[in-house]
């Protein structure tokens, strides 16, 4: 027995074993069966529906979402949580340089100017010859390194835990210092925790260069919001951010108003690669209770 949110994810799935049934269930009302093995939450309706799992058998919470900030307080005792690593990585990433490239060549600017009415050439800075520092270096920092390569940019990495991999040295928090003064784009991709929030804060900011362009693609609280406008109101900063604090902003708030700062509503996962991906992930993880193997990307167990 598997639920579903919504009609698309079930038709996404296509043909199934004969022993699975697919129920849509949207999470607003209480469990339509004492136990579902498989439980997707909607997507984006935040930590909430967790609710309703209180009291129903599950063999796996299958989330629509890297990220999972919340979710251990959320979560009732007796259930296996797991992420949708897979899913997001390569329409972040997309996002992520989009983001880049338009703050780097000046795309706001021009298409401001083209809402006037006025043809306005400028120089720009190039994204080649650029170092760039990926501060966070899970499955979408790997995605954005991949697609940031063939830019002919320098890429160093910092991450949780340093070590060695196929493309050289990942730094360690402690080195996040000294590498951040050298960066031209520095692009956040850390998940959300006790650690990380508020990790871009005045300090943070203050070591980089004049000039230089903060992108976040992670999520609103690792950035402190006050500190960014202290330094994009000075112009001594630009800022391309996917997500803020608070989230939405508030029509009238300042970050808006203030032409070094590039915003996205929080669309890094928001293209038509999500569903097919995610039909895939969830048909993966049906094949693996079938087959009596454990779920994949379990990331909590309540």
């Amino acid at each position: 027995m598997v639920s579903v949110p919504n009609e698309r994810l079930r038709a996404a799935l296509g043909e199934l074993d004969p022993s699975v049934e697919v129920i849509v269930w949207d999470m607003k009302h209480d469990a339509p069966r004492e136990k579902i093995d498989i439980v997707v939450p909607p997507y984006l309706d935040g930590t909430k529906p967790l609710a309703k799992l209180r009291g129903l058998e599950t063999w796996l919470v299958q989330s629509q979402s890297i990220g999972y900030n919340g979710v251990e307080g959320a979560l009732p005792e007796g259930h296996v949580y797991a992420n949708a690593a897979s899913v997001h990585e390569a329409s972040t990433a997309e996002l992520a340089l989009a983001l880049v490239l338009a703050s780097q060549r000046g795309l706001d600017d021009f298409v401001r100017a083209a809402s006037e009415g006025r043809w306005a050439p400028a120089w720009h800075d190039s994204l080649a010859d650029r170092r760039v520092l990926l501060v966070g270096y899970g499955g979408v920092g790997a995605a954005i390194a991949s697609r940031l390569e063939p830019f002919e940019v320098t890429i160093q990495r910092v991450a949780s835990r340093e070590r060695v991999d196929e493309r050289g040295r990942v730094h360690g928090p402690s080195a996040l210092a000294e590498l951040l003064p050298a960066a031209d784009v520095v692009i956040v991709v850390v998940p959300l925790s006790d650690e990380t929030e508020h990790l871009v804060n005045d300090d943070f900011l203050s070591r980089m260069h004049d000039g230089a362009l903060l992108v976040n693609v992670a999520r609103g609280q690792v950035a402190d919001t006050e500190a960014i406008l202290r330094h994009a109101r000075s112009g001594r900063l630009r800022f391309a951010l996917d997500v803020t604090d608070p989230e939405p902003l508030p029509a009238s708030h300042e970050l808006l108003t203030l032409t070094n700062v590039l915003i996205s509503p929080h669309v890094g996962g928001a293209t038509t690669a999500m569903l097919p991906r995610m039909a895939r992930l969830l048909a993966a993880q049906i094949e693996r209770m079938l087959a009596g193997e454990s779920p994949a990307n379990v990331v909590l167990r309540s």
